[in-house]
């Protein structure tokens, strides 16, 4: 098979040849943000129109162009669903039984104030889940813990909208950066450094901010010390397993630090009031409404009770999660010891069977036994520059793959719960099945992200921000945060705009790590405005049809903190640049 070089002008014009190149990428912005097409349309839509391009303008072989296309479907599901289908599973064998009920009636035994409650379960618990499941998981659940807490739901989702940031960079067991460094070829350590030396400074930040859209400058008043000390435990310990340890594991430890310092602060310390309801709903909010358990399906609404079908002017009628308490009340009573123990244990298993892998005679041994590298079948795709490109080396890790030792971490959990097998092979397929779409969706966006890389399509558009000269470190965050507007998710955008922020910065003479990774924690503040996770949020409180409300009480705040990460990325080309690794 003869060797496909790419080309860097295919037009004559470096300006038309990146306005050609990016149509994709356009196409798939139009559809899904003002057509609103479903995600996995749009991404189809957009790989067929790559396809032809890279074929028609760029000169790629038919055979090759296809193959690129399979080469992108199969990463995109291994390692990177390979890893939420599994880490999915483990949390909805949480689910499926009384444990997670147990878990967050443990969380919300703990305070009777809004504020502290906010911190504890938007920030840190939902750091937890966005490390096992992400995909908007994380939103989902916080957004109905806070709301049966007693927190209004516009507030309710907002606040859990804006609470999962910090962790996103490395959710989902670390799926955006490892797509990060498998479309740029950037080894994965070093990717997850030099995030891990970003996305911190956001954790300082977000507690406080979460306290004071809960209750204005009087809550960061009050209850400033826990904020802090769950934002910068949360920080340090990212920084430190990011850094010096394993990258599947920095939000599983980090959100368990930072609710063990939590909890730890509490009990020397109580803030000076206690917020133990919402106040009064703003004009034009929705009311809170707590369902009564014993009321047979009727709502409360300040000492009135109103059948569930009835027509009230401004109030929401609310449907909550299976597997929120409702109407859990101020000083619920905490579990015993080891019902607290058995609600944590999935995470435990987790913590212990990632460890395990870490130690260097068993890591050696699952590289060895299942670890293999070899060319993908129909391409040989030689660079501009004359050599090979490096995408089109695969590596498959089975044995020793974050998505295996989620299965194996699933199976001891089985065990502990004493769930039956059958009952834990339906689980599994139900969660198959819910995530149908979003399979087809990942390896969509992964296909398209290997055509484009590997076509050339990639290169032209680098070569051509490139042009911008340092102005550069300007653009490259705003492309990561628009990537994870768009299509909702850190790891797709990634995968589309990782080697473009690579080959732009290696022409415009920034360091490609840093652009690289600053596409990933830019990303993370865009994911609270994505209509995805806007219809999820909405959907978890019963609010459905405000999500143009949410996206305009949460904008000032992404662009906010995209200006301050700006600052910080521009700092790190010159002053801090010590801090790329």
């Amino acid at each position: 098979m003869p060797a496909f070089q790419q080309i860097v002008d295919p037009l004559g014009s470096l300006a038309l040849g990146a306005g050609l190149a990016a149509l994709p990428l356009i196409l798939l912005f139009i559809l899904l943000g003002v057509f609103r097409a479903k995600a996995w349309k749009a991404a189809l839509a957009s790989l067929a129109l790559s396809i032809v391009l890279a074929v028609t303008f760029w000169r790629m072989p038919v055979g090759q162009a296809l193959s690129a296309t399979a080469e992108g479907a199969f990463y995109g599901f291994f390692p990177i669903l390979w890893i939420l289908i599994n880490a999915l599973w483990v949390y909805k064998l949480t689910t499926e039984t009384r444990w997670f009920a147990v878990l967050g009636a443990t969380i919300r035994s703990v305070s009777g104030d809004l504020r502290i409650l906010t911190i504890l379960i938007a920030f840190c618990f939902g750091a937890l889940l966005e490390a096992l499941a992400g995909f908007g998981a994380p939103v989902a659940i916080t957004a109905g813990m806070l709301m049966a807490a007693g927190m209004k739901p516009l507030k309710s989702a907002a606040v859990s909208l804006l609470a999962n940031t910090a962790p996103v960079a490395f959710g989902a067991m670390g799926s955006p950066v490892i797509a990060l460094s498998g479309v740029t070829g950037i080894p994965l350590a070093t990717v997850s450094s030099m995030a891990g030396r970003q996305t911190p400074f956001l954790a300082l930040i977000v507690p406080l901010l979460l306290v004071f859209i809960v209750d204005g400058k009087r809550g960061v008043r009050q209850t400033w010390p826990a904020a802090v000390v769950g934002g910068v435990v949360f920080a340090i310990v990212q920084f430190l397993v990011s850094n010096f340890f394993t990258v599947e594991l920095t939000d599983v430890l980090a959100g368990i630090a930072a609710i063990a310092a939590v909890l730890l602060l509490l009990r020397v310390w109580k803030p000076a009031q206690t917020m133990t309801s919402d106040g009064i709903p703003v004009a034009g909010e929705p009311e809170f409404i707590a369902l009564s358990p014993d009321s047979g399906g009727a709502s409360q609404r300040g000492g009135a009770t109103t059948l569930s079908g009835g027509k009230d002017r401004g109030v929401a009628r609310l449907t909550q999660p299976s597997h929120v308490a409702v109407g859990v009340p101020d000083g619920a009573t905490r579990p015993a010891p080891r019902e607290i123990w058995m609600a944590v244990a999935p995470y435990l298993v987790i913590i212990a069977v990632f460890s395990v892998s870490q130690i260097p005679a068993v890591k050696s041994w699952l590289t060895a036994a299942g670890g293999f590298s070899f060319s993908w079948p129909g391409l040989d795709v030689v660079g501009s520059n004359g050599k090979p490109v490096s995408s089109q080396i695969m590596r498959f890790d089975h044995l020793k793959a974050t998505g295996t030792l989620l299965l194996i971490s699933g199976l001891i959990t089985l065990a502990l719960y004493r769930i039956p097998v059958g009952a834990g092979v339906r689980i599994y397929l139900k969660t198959l099945s819910m995530l149908r779409w979003t399979i087809l969706t990942v390896c969509s966006v992964l296909a398209l992200s290997f055509v484009m890389n590997l076509s050339g399509e990639t290169g032209t558009l680098g070569v051509a921000l490139a042009s911008a000269g340092g102005i550069f470190v300007l653009i490259s965050p705003v492309l990561g945060w628009i990537g994870v507007a768009l299509t909702g998710s850190d790891t797709s955008s990634n995968s589309l705009f990782g080697q473009l922020q690579v080959t732009a910065a290696s022409h415009a003479g920034l360091s490609p790590v840093l652009m690289a990774a600053t596409n990933s924690s830019a990303g993370v503040l865009g994911k609270m405005l994505s209509l995805q996770n806007l219809a999820v949020a909405a959907a978890a409180v019963g609010i459905e049809g405000l999500e143009s409300t949410l996206f305009r009480r949460l904008l000032g705040w992404s662009l906010g903190l995209l200006a301050l990460l700006t600052i910080l990325v521009v700092l790190q080309t010159n002053v801090l640049a010590w801090m790329v690794p």
